[in-house]
């Protein structure tokens, strides 16, 4: 009797052992399979954001965004991620296409923006692999968006659903075609000119919608509504929230109310210029422009929490990879704080296109992590491609940065980035950067300081290029005039 029961412990046992390997041999398929499959993108760019708005960098006390915070906290942060502009449009298409926008001719503002069908865009590549696409927010890549037969539109390079605004600078609030017409008609009659402080309708797709609501709060409302119609099939999302251009004092009444701010009022043709009313509205003329920029950055922080809740409560949060990033640096003139980086939007110092790119991929890529390597937001569509199983682009001039995000290279970072407004051109190479401004027009009109000539600074201690080194290093200075050269010299497509 006791060689029989040890024989059945025996076979109990060897059975158990089968069972177990049996089940961890299906797990590991699972997760192996789980790895495999595509995750779904989330794309959010914000506008004109501050490098130092982020409660996650800790570079000023003023500053609470818990949400965008959450997203640090489970991916990784780049702070030493550079947009291709210190200006929306240029920047835009950097990261729709991961290429130099002046492959495409783009410049600065006015420009033709997706107008080659050459460079496919991020929603163009997925679509081969069965990802359903939405675009929600503003948009802006040169003077042809609005234009539904254009490229730049939309629906025009991959985009399955679109609701937003083409507009550059587009009001918060009012979203209706007849106060357009009425503000357009009192600025002829007093015959005043100034760039239009668009009110007009948004569009849903192809069709005009006319509302009066807080932009942001629409822009959050409509990606959730995205996400629930495709929850169950791999989508792609870009949010490009309104957050925080011009003009920030357009805020709910609530809001000001609560936090005891008398607002600015919006521009008025039958009784100002637009100038004078621009320049008062902006720094150092706005005592409460630093309040309402943080209003504005509350809001759209508040809209990315009710995402992020979203994403955890369907059980989409652990196979999602979300990108946050600004669309080129802060702009001063309406309080953003770009600490400790010189400059402003609109210019090519480290403050106009130096940004904070967030990357998370809870369980794929590493979590609550920072880098300090040298990375660029034309990086965005090729880690997009290799997560989705995509061929990416050879002529593209972004990298993958998944062997970083996985924490199999901490080495991984460009060599050298380029820059070209047309008025200013800047190189970095290694913790060199070489910047060359010609004409101060363009920045005298938007209240920024910017030093004219050539200057060459060491970036690993002097980020906020205040040393000029161009006599001292000669041989620095003619390897990044050569580096720029040879760029310039192969425009085009690769």
């Amino acid at each position: 009797m006791k060689k029989m029961d040890i024989k059945k412990g025996l076979y109990s046992i060897v059975i158990l052992s089968l069972l177990i390997l049996s089940c961890s041999s299906m797990r590991d398929k699972k997760n192996e399979h789980s790895n495999n499959r595509a995750p779904n993108i989330i794309l959010i760019v914000a506008d004109d954001l501050g490098y130092a708005d982020i409660s996650a960098a800790k570079l000023t006390d003023d500053v609470n965004t818990p949400n965008i915070d959450r997203i640090a906290e489970r991916g990784v942060r780049f702070t030493q991620a550079y947009d291709n502009s210190p200006i929306c449009n240029q920047s835009r298409i950097g990261i729709i296409t991961g290429s130099y926008p002046q492959r495409l001719g783009s410049y600065w503002y006015r420009a033709q923006g997706l107008h080659d069908p050459e460079f496919e865009t991020i929603p163009e590549l997925l679509k081969n692999k069965g990802f359903h696409s939405g675009y929600i927010g503003k948009v802006h890549y040169g003077q042809n968006d609005a234009d539904t037969s254009h490229r730049s539109f939309p629906l025009n390079h991959g985009f399955d659903y679109y609701f937003g605004h083409t507009s550059a600078r587009k009001h918060y609030l009012n979203h209706k075609k007849e106060i357009e017409d009425a503000f357009l008609q009192v600025k002829k009659q007093h015959n005043r000119t100034g760039q239009s402080l668009v009110q007009g309708s948004l569009w849903e797709n192809k069709k005009a919608v006319d509302t009066i609501a807080f932009f942001t709060e629409l822009v959050g409302e409509k990606s959730r509504q995205f996400i629930e119609k495709n929850k169950n099939s791999k989508f792609f999302l870009q949010i490009a929230f309104n957050t925080a251009h011009n003009f920030t004092h357009q805020l709910p009444q609530e809001y000001l109310e609560k936090h005891n701010l008398e607002g600015y009022h919006d521009w008025n043709p039958a009784i100002e210029e637009y100038y004078e009313w621009y320049t008062k509205g902006r720094y150092p003329n706005n005592d409460e422009g630093r309040a309402h920029y943080l209003g504005q950055l509350y809001y759209m922080d508040k809209e990315i929490g009710k995402l992020l809740d979203m994403l955890d409560d369907q059980n989409l949060r652990e196979n999602t990879l979300i990108f946050f990033i600004s669309d080129n640096g802060g702009s001063t003139p309406i309080y953003a704080n770009n600490t400790p980086l010189r400059g402003s939007k609109y210019l090519l110092y480290e403050g106009g296109i130096r940004v904070q790119m967030l990357v998370s991929y809870p369980g794929t890529f590493g979590e609550n992590k920072v880098y300090q390597n040298m990375v660029s937001a034309m990086d965005i569509l090729p880690t997009i491609c290799k997560q989705a199983n995509v061929v990416i682009p050879k002529y593209i001039d972004g990298i993958d940065l998944t062997p970083i995000l996985k924490g199999k290279n901490s080495n991984l970072q460009h060599d050298v980035l380029f820059w070209d407004t047309g008025h200013e051109i800047a190189i970095r190479k290694k913790q060199w950067k070489l910047r060359k401004s010609y004409n101060d027009e363009n920045a005298k009109y938007e209240m920024v300081e910017l030093e004219l000539g050539e200057f060459l600074h060491d970036l690993n201690n002097d980020v906020g290029e205040k040393l000029n080194l161009i006599e001292e290093k000669p041989d620095i200075l003619n390897d990044l005039e050569k580096e720029y050269s040879i760029w310039k010299s192969q425009l085009g497509k690769k």
